[in-house]
């Protein structure tokens, strides 16, 4: 299965590193590099959500109603003349059920890392965040994922790579960042798990983005 970076090397990647950009007034160099961190970040949470019968039944119904996967088949009129307002509330509706409150957090260890401020790193995720849902909603249909039961597979196979043993480090790095005690020293406490726990993974995947976004 493909991994969920290979979607930003695609055609329609280029495509949506572009609209964002351009949404945001950020190169695209700057944008695509929020979004390489970002979405495998924002998936993680998803699965972890997912992880109960209850998260998993509502991202399912989420998937099979309004994030269908429609939202890939336009991006080119959903970045022309700006992105919609309703697809930002939507976004920041998504980024509320699956960050909570840790989503200050991750905007923070983004703004960090990036060098863009909050509100650019904000305004990334608001607009990735429903195209995210498009692209799991579209990989549900073609790999007929019909129930809950399959939805962590899907997630961690998208994590993952298809590499199981490579997407549980992975995961357990996510769950670990987004379950932190939010005492103020979230990145250094993380830094160091990722330091210390990381570079066994061969220098690639997501463990090395999470390294990258949290190291110094």
């Amino acid at each position: 299965m493909a991994g969920l970076l290979d979607l930003l090397d695609s055609p329609m990647g280029k495509q949506l590193i572009s609209g964002v950009a351009g949404q945001t007034g950020q190169s695209p160099e700057k944008a695509g590099s929020v979004l390489t961190m970002a979405l495998p970040v924002l998936m993680g949470a998803m699965k972890r959500n997912a992880s109960t019968p209850e998260g998993a039944q509502g991202l399912m119904n989420a998937l099979s109603n309004k994030h269908d996967g429609s939202i890939m088949d336009n991006l080119s009129g959903l970045f022309g003349g700006g992105v919609d307002d309703s697809v930002l509330n939507d976004g920041a509706g998504i980024l509320g059920h699956v960050l909570g409150n840790k989503q200050p957090q991750v905007q923070n260890a983004l703004s960090q890392k990036s060098g863009l401020d909050a509100g650019s790193i904000g305004t990334i995720l608001k607009v990735a965040a429903p195209i995210l849902m498009g692209f799991l909603g579209k990989q549900a249909q073609q790999q007929n994922v019909t129930s809950s039961n399959g939805l962590g597979d899907l997630l961690g196979g998208l994590l993952g790579g298809g590499d199981s043993n490579t997407g549980n480090k992975q995961q357990s790095l996510i769950e670990s960042f987004l379950d932190s005690d939010g005492d103020g020293s979230i990145l250094d406490d993380v830094a160091g798990m990722v330091l210390g726990g990381g570079k066994s993974n061969g220098g690639g995947g997501l463990g090395s983005l999470l390294g990258g976004l949290f190291g110094k």
